[in-house]
């Protein structure tokens, strides 16, 4: 028997806040809150088509590089006018480096993911 893939857990100081930031940059239609028997409360992004993004609060900042990141290829934008679009979402290049076919990027809690060409 094997497992499926149902949630993206990222961890966030303000989960409301990256969680609309995501929901803006990926068109996920719905929004989904639940708290836990601790009383933390979890932002969920269910994907018509894949697994969910899921936010958790934490104290703590980001401190180091990912140890997982996603990729994203726009649907009808070029790769570079996906850029801009995400970046007046309020994300940030971090590389565009000449030899890769990628640009990476922060959101605005400073997790990277990778912006491809279209496919």
């Amino acid at each position: 028997m094997t497992s499926r893939l149902i949630a993206i857990a990222v961890d966030c100081r303000n989960a409301e806040a990256l969680a609309e930031f995501w929901r803006e940059a990926l068109d996920y239609p719905k929004t989904h809150r639940w708290t836990d028997a601790h009383g933390v409360t979890y932002v969920e992004l269910t994907a018509p088509d894949g697994p969910s993004l899921l936010f958790q609060p934490v104290p703590e900042d980001k401190t180091v590089k990912n140890r997982l990141h996603l990729d994203l290829a726009p649907r009808t934008l070029d790769q570079r006018d996906e850029v801009e679009r995400l970046v007046t979402l309020g994300a940030k290049v971090l590389a565009d480096p000449d030899d890769d076919p990628w640009i990476v990027l922060a959101d605005p809690q400073g997790n990277e993911f990778c912006v491809l060409p279209r496919r």
